[in-house]
């Protein structure tokens, strides 16, 4: 969340912020509690000094104040929670180059890369490859899970951990993390991720910190249990180091995570109903990382470069947008989305997003860094996906042969062990 002394001192940019995001909050409510929690916390602190200087022979003085003391926290604390309540739903204030914008629809397009494939034959989508080609069974996963559940089968199985090994060989190697810095002309440390299997449940109290509970319609609860199914790697990264003071040595502190990843898709009943776009379940491999306030503008660029680099790789069509206030959501200063082209659907989709969120997240998670002189400040966050299953669909749709059968991208072919998934005879 925001700090608290930042919106006293800018309630129009705060109220701004609000609008310019969709987000519906009283600014002038929480001012307003925030007033009287502190004139109750300055009143409570007050009697405390007052009794504290009470002779023992004085005690039906202290009696009467231990009366007012009783009555003065029992006030502070449903004005305090009622407080935190409104601070929790003020947004990030947007980077200053994020468009204003109602609607996604008003994301800017920043670059455009690749050329899209031009096809001889009638062209199929993700999903009618996947029947023919025996790599996709949602009638089967319909019957023992229900809707937006699949198996994927054979080699799309095969190559969707060669994507997996190819995104963990790019990050782990400081050499290429160098030369993708270079290129983006990028003034960063090029550390390597630290690779994460983390755990696939959070605790209500951390999720709810990290501010990606919400919208709680989208995630799933474990009945019974203070757990919820985490819905994207980063949810579980970055709670990892919750209520720390970290060393400034260690900075910066980037972890890639792989974890198979859950979400309702709450609304989007009747959307991407066919193939494996809107899925329950999905598999992803996500970027986290902790650096210090100076430094983390560029680790979010340095994270885009990352992504397009992955892309370009693969050889894949894409384009790069920078998301309106709209779309940013409400923990984002800044929000990047990488579209590919697929040309079963003749549009772009999106596969990756990034999330630059400044300390917003850290403030609620008191997650900080010692710096070398002794002060210890707040950290600031980046997440950004490196590969989920949506490169999959991108890979069979651009790279699809006339006799039906699919061509690996060259970079992924020593991880398959096989360059062309075979059309059925």
């Amino acid at each position: 969340m925001l700090d608290i002394k930042f919106i006293r001192e800018n309630v129009e940019a705060v109220k701004t912020a609000c609008k310019n995001k969709n987000i519906v909050v009283d600014v002038d409510a929480f001012l307003e509690l925030d007033k009287q929690a502190r004139a109750f916390q300055l009143e409570i602190e007050n009697l405390r000094a007052e009794k504290n200087k009470l002779g023992k022979e004085d005690q039906e003085k202290g009696r009467e104040l231990k009366e007012k003391l009783k009555a003065l926290e029992e006030n502070f604390t449903v004005a305090n929670e009622k407080r935190l309540d409104l601070h929790k739903k003020i947004p990030n204030i947007p980077a200053q180059d994020v468009p204003v914008g109602k609607t996604e629809n008003e994301n800017q397009i920043i670059k455009t890369v690749g050329k899209k494939p031009v096809f001889n034959f009638e062209i199929k989508n993700h999903w009618q490859l996947g029947q023919d080609l025996d790599l996709i069974d949602k009638e089967r996963a319909t019957k023992v899970t229900g809707a937006r559940f699949a198996y994927l089968k054979g080699p799309l199985v095969q190559l969707h951990w060669a994507v997996i090994q190819f995104g963990i060989s790019v990050l782990t190697d400081e050499k290429t993390l160098t030369k993708i810095a270079k290129n983006a002309k990028l003034k960063v440390n090029t550390k390597p991720f630290i690779p994460v299997l983390p755990p696939l449940m959070i605790k209500t109290e951390p999720y709810d910190a990290m501010d990606r509970l919400e919208p709680r319609e989208e995630r799933y609860k474990i009945e019974g249990e203070d757990l919820w199914l985490q819905g994207s790697a980063e949810h579980v990264l970055g709670t990892m180091h919750m209520d720390e003071i970290l060393k400034e040595e260690a900075f910066p502190i980037r972890y890639v995570g792989y974890a198979t990843s859950f979400r309702k898709e709450a609304g989007t009943y009747g959307k991407d109903m066919e193939g494996i776009i809107r899925m329950h379940q999905f598999d992803k491999l996500e970027m986290e990382s902790l650096t210090t306030a100076e430094n983390s503008l560029a680790e979010h660029h340095f994270m885009v470069a990352i992504q397009e680099y992955l892309m370009a790789q693969l050889g894949l069509p894409y384009e790069v947008i920078l998301k309106c206030t709209a779309d940013i959501g409400k923990p984002n200063a800044r929000g990047v989305d990488i579209n590919v082209w697929l040309p079963g659907q003749n549009k772009y989709r999106e596969t990756h997003t990034a999330d630059y969120m400044t300390d917003y997240q850290a403030r609620r998670l008191q997650t900080r860094v010692r710096r070398r002189t002794g002060a210890t400040e707040l950290v600031h966050t980046n997440d950004a996906t490196a590969f989920s299953q949506r490169p999959l669909i991108a890979i069979l749709e651009n790279n699809q042969q006339k006799d039906g059968s699919i061509k690996i991208p060259k970079v992924l072919q020593k991880y398959t062990g096989f360059k062309l998934i075979k059309a059925k005879k």
